[in-house]
């Protein structure tokens, strides 16, 4: 049999194990078990956006009992009757749709003989084939693409009352290019002794391989078919929007390490697997094994795509008696590049671009005039590089939101005809940060996710407004063209927005000046919280907290907009009643194929404990999916047929 490449994982070995994380309802009505009469739900918990409350579901009425002892006429034509029901569906075809499935009945072995293992039934073998057929043109379709991916990891220790906590966390963003097997173009900078430093600490240290988590896109990139594995018919389960089977797949014996242990959920109108839930098994020496559950979205027609993938471990045992425990999330997007950027049209109009006034047709720019040109052109040379490259979104509803947040900082400061243009942008990574580019403010979709109201977000957004009043300005090399010519990984190198401690110090005290005349002033208590918070959670976690464009939100002691904590209430970890911030994740939708993104609605829940809270924290995925639906060519044919047009 043929060896695997070692399991995406991290350094050493463990005993491959499945847990299962979901329970399937199997409906009576659907399963032909019983008469469709009543169905027990028992009480318990019920989930809502990853926080779970208690439900209660009200007790099932009982059916009377009908303890009166039958006639034997009765008795007569009870038998009658079900030797005539016998008869009657012993000659209904059985339904050969890929819904609703014949599942194999145990049959007897004669006299003496064990009972042989009941066969798959023809209609499950043909989902079967059509899974591992889709699968196929998946592997094949996937290789066209090169999206980015990024891996954040929290590694967590115990804690007493909120279960765990971060104690270091990890980053990885490259650009995937599986044209050629897996390899990854990394955006981040490495250190130049990082080589020599891997080899020393080594042997002390656990090693994260971000190939290791991106190879989780895949249940298997070789070799998913028969020959490789059994597949188990579980149940059906709607996800979203999207009907699914259920099905377990295991290995069979012999066939190699580094195989798919676990279930797979497949959508029952194409047969392509949307979701795969498990671990690789068995895994080479020296490597650990994750537990892993990853989703594929629907973006168009037929085309399912790896988006999200969420790993965790809590239970491996490595060097020197250490406890492997972690938890990480996985992103995919651009998968369509090539047609990302504001100005990629060929026929897009360009509009008549801010501070310029053309009233005087044929003439020259003043002075002025012609550097506020150059400012702008350098200001939209940086934001259609950094949307080819995949880390900024392209304009849409979510940036309006946050334009009506600044509108009211500008509105009710009277800086309207000063600053009548000013947009936002919103980065399509994890690590915290904002920035300012000329009158553009960027901020991160990690950012905007963990912010816990409006009047803090509208004091991330007053500090970069500050920049733009006190007319901090940039690097104007960006207004010629060539400085955008570099490779897309390079992208994080070659930009770069920091600024002093002095024009930092600058914009804090101005930002405080605008939120005083703004409608937040009674509301930034919160936003103090959320800077106590960042500060207490900022030792654990270096690699979120560091931004990569712009300055980071805290530097060493130096925290953004400090004064805010003097009028904040003291941070009460365990109190579920003060959420200083949100976990990761629960704000931004992003589109993989389209980078496009939109702000979510997030319905409070009850906290039962204090460790729902999860500030800053890697939280599971859990999307709605939708199917988007295949256009059918057969009324686009007899729309167009030549009949319809005449000569």
């Amino acid at each position: 049999m043929k060896e695997r490449a070692a399991s995406p994982c991290v350094n050493s070995k463990t005993e491959p194990s499945i847990k299962s994380q979901s329970m399937h309802r199997k409906d009576p009505v659907e399963r032909g078990d019983g008469p469709p009469r009543l169905l027990v739900v028992a009480s318990g918990e019920l989930s809502l956006g990853g926080l779970s409350v208690n439900s209660e579901v009200p007790q099932a009425e009982m059916l009377p009992m009908d303890l009166r002892r039958p006639s034997p006429r009765s008795g007569f034509f009870r038998i009658l009757f079900l030797a005539f029901a016998m008869v009657v569906l012993s000659n209904c075809p059985a339904s050969s749709q890929g819904w609703y499935l014949n599942l194999p009945q145990p049959t007897s072995a004669p006299s003496g003989q064990l009972a042989s293992a009941p066969r798959a039934s023809p209609d499950f073998d043909h989902v079967i084939d059509q899974v591992i057929q889709r699968e196929k043109e998946f592997l094949a379709t996937i290789r066209n693409f090169k999206p980015l991916v990024e891996t954040y990891i929290q590694n967590l220790k115990p804690d007493a009352e909120l279960g765990t906590v971060p104690v270091s966390d990890q980053y990885f963003l490259g650009k995937l290019d599986l044209n050629r097997g897996l390899s990854e173009r990394s955006f981040l900078q490495q250190p130049r002794l990082a080589g020599w430093l891997d080899k020393l600490t080594g042997i002390y240290s656990l090693k994260y391989m971000p190939l290791g988590f991106a190879q989780m896109i895949f249940v298997d990139d070789r070799d998913f078919d028969r020959q490789h594995y059994s597949f188990s018919f579980v149940g059906r389960e709607f996800l979203g929007e999207v009907r699914c089977l259920v099905i377990d797949v295991a290995p069979l014996p012999s066939s190699g390490n580094s195989r798919f242990l676990g279930r797979i959920w497949v959508e029952d109108e194409g047969y392509h697997i949307v979701r795969f839930n498990g671990t690789f098994t068995p895994h080479p020496s020296f490597t650990y094994k994750l537990d892993f559950d990853s989703w594929r979205l629907n973006p168009l027609p037929g085309l399912w795509l790896p988006a999200y993938v969420y790993s965790q471990q809590s239970d491996e045992h490595y060097r020197f008696g250490r406890r492997l425990h972690f938890k990480a999330q996985t992103r995919l997007w651009g998968y369509d590049l090539q047609h990302a950027g504001d100005h990629q049209e060929f026929t897009q109009i360009m509009v008549d671009l801010p501070f310029f006034d053309h009233s005087g047709s044929g003439e020259d720019l003043s002075p002025l005039l012609s550097l506020r040109r150059v400012q702008y052109s350098a200001e939209e040379n940086v934001v259609e590089r950094l949307q080819v490259a995949g880390l900024m979104a392209p304009k849409g509803d979510a940036d309006q939101v946050l334009e009506t947040v600044v509108q009211n900082l500008v509105i009710t400061n009277n800086l309207t005809e000063k600053l009548p243009d000013v947009r936002c942008r919103i980065l399509l990574t994890t690590p915290l940060e904002s920035f300012s580019v000329g009158h553009t403010i960027v901020i991160s979709r990690g950012l905007i996710d963990v912010l816990p109201d409006e009047a803090t977000l509208a004091a991330i957004l007053a500090h970069e407004l500050a920049h733009i009043v006190l007319g901090h300005s940039f690097n104007l090399d960006y207004s010629f063209d060539e400085r955008m010519f570099f490779p897309d990984e390079q992208s994080l190198r070659r930009l770069t927005f920091h600024r002093d401690a002095h024009a930092e110090a600058a914009a804090d005290e101005k930002a405080i000046e605008l939120l005083a005349n703004s409608p937040y002033k009674d509301r930034l208590k919160n936003a103090g919280l959320f800077f106590e918070a960042l500060e207490a959670r900022a030792p654990s976690l270096p690699n979120l907290i560091r931004a990569r464009l712009g300055n980071a939100l805290i530097a060493g002691k130096v925290s953004r907009l400090a004064v805010l904590k003097q009028s904040a209430p003291q941070l009460a970890t365990r109190d579920t009643n003060q959420i200083a911030a949100l976990p990761l994740g629960g704000r931004i939708k992003l589109d993989p194929w389209s980078d496009r993104v939109e702000l979510v609605n997030i319905k409070p829940v009850l906290l039962l404990n204090a460790g729902e809270k999860m500030p800053f924290e890697v939280t599971p995925f859990y999307p709605y999916l939708k199917r988007i639906p295949i256009p059918d060519r057969s009324l686009s044919v007899k729309a167009d047929s030549p009949a319809d047009h005449g000569p």
